[in-house]
């Protein structure tokens, strides 16, 4: 289905979305952040990466119970693994932000200048709230330009939506309709890294229900586990494991 009909039929569908949806607010447990400071170092001496994972609860680590079994730490120890490398971490996060949130009130509270990777995780709730492809196109393409002014030297990751129908918490016809917003949010993502100083990964392939946390939505710690790994892979392909690649 293209984006235009994709569009036009979560249109028609968001009385349904709203039923369904009410549903699921009435059954899932909202989580807190997890325990811990957000940013820490792996190995010792200066690092010689320096990664910001930033966006919405996923960047915050809202699933896991400790901040180790988070995404920033445990795709900083995958790069450590990988390169010998000292890597500091720093999640930034906040919970059920969309992308101009992200830009209006995460970014310009981050005091640190010296990024060397930046992940940033934004989508599911521009997706889930229905903003539409214009509305998103401006809240994520002015984050990629608030990311590329704040830290011009580092190579900056959008890590796509996944597949709604993947998600424990949606019944069937609450992820058809949310992947179909997913569809319109991933393919206008996509086109603004390629503009906009951005390189977006293939998105997270799912491997059952096991990677989610007790509310059904967000990862748990294997699940962020899980996802570390896949970035990690990314971006030892694109060879950017030092700002020099």
């Amino acid at each position: 289905m293209n984006i235009f009909l994709a569009g036009l039929v979560s249109w028609v569908l968001v009385p349904v979305a709203v039923v369904k949806g009410m549903g699921v607010r009435r059954t899932a447990p909202r989580l807190p952040p997890p325990r811990g400071r957000p940013r820490g170092q792996i190995g010792g001496g200066a690092p010689s990466i320096r990664l910001l994972v930033i966006g919405d609860s996923s960047a915050a680590g809202v699933g896991a119970d400790r901040v180790e079994d988070t995404l920033g730490p445990q795709l900083g120890l995958c790069l450590h693994r990988m390169t010998g490398k000292t890597v500091s971490w720093r999640n930034a996060g906040a919970n059920s932000a969309i992308a101009a949130q992200v830009r209006d009130h995460v970014v310009p509270h981050i005091e640190e200048r010296d990024f060397t990777h930046v992940v940033v995780t934004v989508g599911t709730n521009d997706a889930k709230n229905y903003v539409t492809k214009s509305g998103f196109k401006k809240g994520f393409g002015g984050l990629l330009y608030a990311i590329h002014a704040r830290w011009p030297e580092a190579r900056v990751y959008w890590s796509p939506v996944i597949s709604m129908a993947d998600v424990p918490a949606l019944t069937p016809s609450l992820a058809y309709i949310l992947g179909l917003r997913v569809a319109i949010i991933n393919a206008t993502g996509r086109q603004l890294c390629r503009e906009r100083y951005g390189a977006a990964l293939d998105p997270l392939p799912v491997e059952g229900p096991g990677g989610f946390a007790v509310d059904g939505f967000h990862a748990d710690a294997n699940g962020y586990r899980h996802w570390a790994e896949h970035v990690a892979r990314f971006i030892q392909n694109d060879r950017s494991l030092t700002p020099d690649g």
